[in-house]
């Protein structure tokens, strides 16, 4: 897709779903400025929820459809209540479809469990505990989602 001209690639762009385009931008610089394109989310947008939420979510200031768009599936997923929610490895804390903080990574907790990690601090053995107790939680809040949605 190096060689099309950026218009062709934007029409091919156009018929995918924003999972698939949310993987594009690994793929190569070009794509990645490419499924940027505000005009291809705020068509997704459209799509996904009517021309009265695009008009009524339109963004203001410096953010993106994509940024709205983020946020809306976000609100479609979770709700609009204060949730702790895991997207990949990542924990965060979100309210009404806004990312409010990033919690932290599973990846910094995963592998020997501290077996060969150095002497620690009690300040760091603390935080190491809140920071599971975060992450059973929005493992848990996630195994609730899914359930609800495999019940439904």
């Amino acid at each position: 897709m190096d060689g099309l001209p950026r218009e062709l690639c934007l029409k091919i762009f156009h018929l995918l779903d924003h999972q698939s385009l949310a993987s594009a931008p690994q793929v190569c610089r070009k794509w990645s400025a490419l499924t940027s394109d505000d005009e291809l989310w705020r068509k997704l947008f459209n799509d996904r929820w009517g021309a009265d939420a695009a008009a009524f979510y339109a963004p203001e200031g410096s953010k993106s459809w994509k940024d709205v768009f983020v946020v809306q599936d976000r609100c479609d997923r979770y709700g609009l209540g204060v949730r702790i929610i895991r997207e990949g490895k990542d924990y965060y804390l979100i309210y009404q479809g806004e990312i409010q903080r990033y919690l932290g990574s599973r990846q910094d907790t995963d592998g020997d469990c501290g077996k060969n990690a150095p002497q620690q601090d009690a300040g760091d053995e603390h935080r190491q505990i809140s920071n599971r107790i975060l992450f059973f939680l929005g493992d848990l809040e996630k195994a609730c989602a899914d359930a609800k949605r495999v019940k439904a």
